[in-house]
């Protein structure tokens, strides 16, 4: 089968294969994989996280520690279940997302894996809620990770404030910081019109990132550009 939301700037097909029939499915959960097969059927499947992301997601969560984890843009939940597995039987996600049938599309999976307890999922436009938790100041600082896969011309807006909920030493992440390679195509390279859209939104995101002294970044070529700020401390 095709991976769901098949987007990788790795030079062939051969080698991406090679990645996840050798190191990714064999230690797929049975959950993610039925999750992966039901998206796949879906139109906008390609906004799904490919199973290698999901893979090295729930290693960060394990690796970091993470108990209370933030996730903005859920879909179907590929990257919500990952990161569910790899939390503690009592660590939490807050998740966020502007259409609760696409979440619902994968609750069965979530339910069969038994981590559905974990995830408080709230259905609505991620800023106002965002904005919400800031106001509240016993939850700056209270989340270890957070993963934000939503609209690429808020991901400013979203870092101001994911900087005041993630804990020092925690991590932020943001997926496509390589919007299929289009960040770096002249302006007059022909391109299908979302990625000239949401191209000059991204660029602007990598620069300031770069920029951002309360942050340390990796910019990964894992899918289609994953970036990790670290808050420091």
């Amino acid at each position: 089968m095709e991976p769901t939301g098949r987007v990788t700037l790795l030079y062939s097909e051969a080698l991406y294969h090679y990645l996840l029939e050798t190191s990714v499915y064999p230690r797929e959960h049975e959950c993610l994989k039925e999750l992966r097969e039901i998206t796949s059927e879906h139109p906008w499947k390609v906004m799904s996280t490919t199973p290698d992301e999901g893979q090295f997601l729930a290693m960060l969560v394990k690796l970091i520690g993470a108990k209370n984890t933030l996730e903005i843009g859920v879909y179907t939940g590929y990257s919500l279940l990952a990161t569910a597995l790899a939390l503690p039987d009592d660590g939490k996600i807050l998740a966020i997302d502007i259409k609760r049938d696409y979440y619902e599309m994968g609750l069965p999976a979530i339910e069969k894996a038994g981590v559905a307890h974990k995830i408080d999922f709230r259905e609505g436009r991620a800023l106002p809620m965002l904005d919400q938790l800031v106001a509240d100041e016993k939850a700056h600082g209270s989340f270890d990770f957070i993963f934000i896969d939503a609209d690429k011309d808020n991901y400013l807006n979203y870092h101001e404030r994911a900087l005041k909920l993630v804990r020092p030493g925690g991590v932020i992440g943001y997926d496509n910081t390589l919007w299929k390679g289009a960040v770096a195509m002249p302006e007059d390279a022909p391109m299908e019109k979302p990625l000239r859209h949401y191209r000059g939104y991204v660029r602007e995101l990598n620069a300031a990132l770069a920029a951002d002294p309360r942050v340390e970044i990796c910019h990964l070529t894992i899918n289609d550009g994953l970036t990790l700020c670290r808050r420091i401390e």
